[in-house]
């Protein structure tokens, strides 16, 4: 019977082999896709320009970000938009100071 150490080192082993083997599959299939490229005269363009493109919503799309409105006293920016006020901000106004004296 083998020894937990045993098998992950085994596992370990494994591991290493099969990103080999990705490796050199990945580098196989890259090889054959150029040729076919060559072979048919099809560039990056058209495919696409090489950079899919990207979708409006959904999952992983950012928004849209406002200009900054404020500077903080270092070099922090902030829009003035809703939501929760950044650290710089909340140390500002509890110093006396107003934000304003921060408008960019």
């Amino acid at each position: 019977m083998s020894t937990y150490a045993e098998l992950v080192s085994q596992a370990q082993a494994l591991m290493a082999k099969a990103e080999q083997v990705r490796k050199q599959e990945l580098a196989n299939t890259i090889a054959e896709i150029k040729a076919k490229m060559k072979e048919h005269g099809i560039s990056l363009e058209d495919l696409g320009g090489g950079a899919a493109p990207r979708k409006a919503g959904g999952k992983g799309a950012s928004k849209a970000k406002n200009p900054a409105k404020y500077r903080g006293p270092n070099g922090e920016l902030w829009s003035g938009g809703p939501g929760r006020k950044p650290e710089w901000v909340k140390a500002v106004v509890a110093s006396g100071k107003s934000i304003e004296d921060f408008r960019i």
